[in-house]
């Protein structure tokens, strides 16, 4: 399925380096006067609010939009697919991310479902921990096991759609056409994560033929966790905001 270069004492030495730097990125996060989100955009925010029935044109050019600009989805594909070399094996496990996000995305708009946006975006930044740290093999070496892999994208694909579903939420959204919509923005997510997984993959197979892939590895994924502890930084930070007002 994967193909994992074994961590050398240098290599842990190096990513325990990078990973001190996490503290300081997240109490920074913490001071941010807002916290980042992968929300709608004011623009696209207008344009919902001031159209009824079904449009699926736009938005299937919306959900293209979200899932190529969608930073956190983007980085916990990039994990996914790290050491997936065959490609029947990231068909597999994207599948898992697109059934999880499709259906939380719904069912959470449909049922009216609430939660935390705060909450569930740090969720999904853990995510983004999660598959950095399992890269490097940190579950093994630390625990002795390893979670299964393919329902951990399941589980936290149902939290980046959710994490989608309190936004769309917040606005107020015509409910006329509201299930076709829906349908629209789902087929142009699965098109814009098409269109982003293709470059990414295009770039690690140029990346895996180096020489330099193996040493790098370990980086890359330190920077990986690096990068999900600042997302979860920054959306404790609005929760605190929130809580303390």
């Amino acid at each position: 399925m994967s193909t994992r270069c074994p961590p050398s004492r240098r290599d842990w030495s190096r990513a325990a380096w990078i990973l001190g730097t996490v503290v300081v990125m997240a109490a920074l996060a913490l001071a941010a006067p807002e916290a980042f989100a992968h929300g709608v955009s004011d623009k696209d925010k207008l344009y919902i609010q001031s159209v009824s029935g079904v449009h699926a044109l736009p938005y299937a050019y919306l959900g293209a939009k979200h899932m190529v600009t969608g930073y956190d989805h983007l980085l916990f594909l990039f994990g996914v697919i790290f050491f997936l070399y065959r490609l029947k094996d990231v068909v597999r496990y994207v599948t898992l991310f697109a059934v999880g996000h499709s259906v939380t995305l719904l069912l959470g708009v449909l049922l009216n479902l609430h939660a935390s946006p705060y909450i569930v975006d740090a969720i999904i930044g853990l995510s983004v921990v999660y598959k950095g740290f399992d890269n490097l093999g940190g579950f093994q070496r630390l625990l002795g096991f390893e979670p299964n892999p393919q329902a951990a994208v399941l589980i936290f694909g149902f939290f980046h759609g959710f994490g989608l579903a309190t936004k769309i939420q917040e606005l107020a959204f015509s409910r006329e056409g509201l299930l076709g919509n829906l349908i629209s923005f789902n087929v142009g997510v699965e098109i814009g994560q098409f269109l982003a997984l293709s470059m990414i993959l295009i770039a690690m197979t140029f990346w895996r033929q180096t020489t330099s892939f193996g040493r790098s590895a370990v980086f890359a994924n330190g920077a990986l966790m690096c990068a999900g502890f600042i997302l979860i930084g920054y959306q404790l930070s609005g929760l605190l905001q929130v809580t303390s007002t």
